[in-house]
């Protein structure tokens, strides 16, 4: 959920995605979804000799799973911010493990103790 709604935040920003099949395509981030698939607009491909078919082409639709990279520009991205919010989903992902462990765990001690009475 912390890329999706940093990506959110870029909407409307210039942003250079590179795909798994070695295809960069700069354009402006015009939405981004839950899967990270994104919607780019006015693209430009970075290298036309290579993929002249999409010198055409100015909106793209991008399935999240064919992403390899995202390039953002540097004044975009607030570090402190990611950073903290990293934690945050880090330390309440291993909360939630935790509790699952201890869930797993009674219930274990439950069957137990109904299987030795």
């Amino acid at each position: 959920m912390l890329f999706f709604s940093f990506y959110k935040s870029l909407v409307g920003k210039e942003i250079t995605v590179e795909l798994k099949n070695d295809l960069s395509i700069t354009g402006l981030l015009q939405s981004v979804d839950q899967f990270l698939n994104i919607k780019l607009k006015d693209i430009k491909v970075n290298e036309e000799d290579k993929y002249p078919y999409m010198i055409s082409v100015k909106n793209c639709f991008i399935r999240g799973s064919v992403v390899r990279y995202v390039h953002l520009p540097a004044e975009d991205v607030d570090v402190e911010t990611l950073q903290d919010h990293s934690r945050l989903e880090a330390r309440e992902q291993k909360k939630q493990n935790k509790q699952h462990q201890e869930q797993k765990s009674s219930t274990a001690t439950t069957a137990t103790t109904s299987t030795t009475v």
